[in-house]
């Protein structure tokens, strides 16, 4: 006798759409949360980050790690140990726009490839797409922290009292 899988098994093939549709909005969740958390380590830091491609820049560096930091280096031609605030106060537009053509490619090329493993993972049954996705989604979150904290370093002692409105 075959298993019930619930509602989604009355209808075959919605299920498995269902599942995807879901994935689908688990990536863009995601994104969303990776780009708060980001921007309120910014705040914390001072960085009021309010120019789009700014902004861009600063997560698709973030979320791409080491690969992200060495692009935004190489393009503001500035190093340093935390370079977030630098980004945002110091580098010039032009540079900016220069890194966002550089990250922009990279970013689609490895989070569409990261992720799109991440959904057919969780599609698969008795359980083994739960432990890919939740796996999956502990890396990424892993991810933006790590990239968080080189981007700007622990958080201040005191909440800073001169803000850098930025855009």
């Amino acid at each position: 006798m075959e298993e019930e899988r619930g509602a989604a098994a009355a209808v075959p093939g919605v299920g498995t759409a269902g599942g995807l549709l879901i994935n689908v909005a688990e990536v863009g969740s995601f994104f969303e949360a990776a780009a708060l958390f980001t921007f309120a380590v910014a705040e914390v830091h001072g960085v009021h980050v309010e120019d789009l491609e700014r902004r861009r820049t600063l997560l698709m560096s973030v979320l791409l790690g080491s690969q992200g930091t060495s692009v935004v280096e190489k393009v503001a031609a500035r190093t340093g140990k935390y370079w977030g605030k630098g980004l945002a106060t110091a580098i010039p537009m032009t540079a900016i726009n220069a890194a966002n053509k550089v990250l922009g490619p990279r970013f689609v090329t490895r989070f569409g490839t990261t992720q799109g493993v991440l959904v057919l993972g969780r599609e698969l049954p008795f359980g083994f797409g739960a432990l890919i996705g939740a796996g999956g989604n502990v890396a990424l979150a892993a991810l933006a922290i790590g990239g968080a904290r080189r981007a700007f370093g622990p958080a201040p002692a005191e909440w800073p009292s001169d803000d850098v409105k930025v855009g």
